[in-house]
């Protein structure tokens, strides 16, 4: 990895984690959250007709995180759904260290302000242990995708895994490093 793709971990550690323990007091530099691990999901519930969706889903969210994505598999058989056990429904991708601060720099100063009449990213979308959780409408907003190629848009959840104990804690964390926020106020 360049150094240039890792500048928003340059930032933490340089800048964040010193303004994070002025602000929640913090006696030693390892009760600082730092951001863990980036999840993204993608459920294809038209996969129960088409098998080719997910493979197309798994191609798209390789080249949107530099990662391979694996499938997920049906653990149940629902009949209604036309679900059977073992079939592939969404794929998923789990992104640590370079890659992982290498994507949010990207989802942040690039593929965010891509959304047609964006105003922020909704701040109540914490689990309440620190974990912070956002739905993509379209894939097409990564810059990595063919327009071109596209012949079915899909979402994806993009689940941000923190070290912090509270929600206000997340936030803080998430807002330093250049989440774009609608309410900038703490959630409560």
């Amino acid at each position: 990895m360049d150094k240039i793709k890792l500048r928003l971990k340059e930032k933490y550690d340089n800048e964040i984690v010193k303004s994070l323990m002025e602000q929640f007091q913090y006696k030693s530099v390892m009760q600082v959250p730092k951001l863990l691990k980036i999840c993204l999901n993608q459920g294809l519930g038209a996969a129960t007709q088409d098998k080719k969706i997910v493979d197309v889903a798994i191609n798209e969210m390789t080249m949107i995180t530099g990662q391979k994505a694996v499938a997920t598999i049906a653990k149940k058989s629902v009949s209604n759904f036309k679900l059977r056990e073992g079939m592939p429904i969404g794929c998923r991708v789990t992104l640590r260290a370079e890659r992982m601060w290498e994507f949010i720099d990207r989802l942040i100063s690039v593929s965010l302000p891509r959304v047609r009449d964006f105003r922020g990213v909704n701040d109540k979308s914490f689990d309440g242990r620190g974990n912070y959780t956002m739905g993509v409408t379209e894939q097409i907003i990564f810059p990595e995708i063919n327009l071109d190629k596209i012949n079915r848009i899909s979402g994806m959840d993009i689940t941000f895994v923190t070290s912090a104990k509270t929600d206000a804690e997340a936030f803080a964390l998430l807002k330093a490093l250049g989440m774009p926020f609608k309410n900038q106020n703490k959630p409560s």
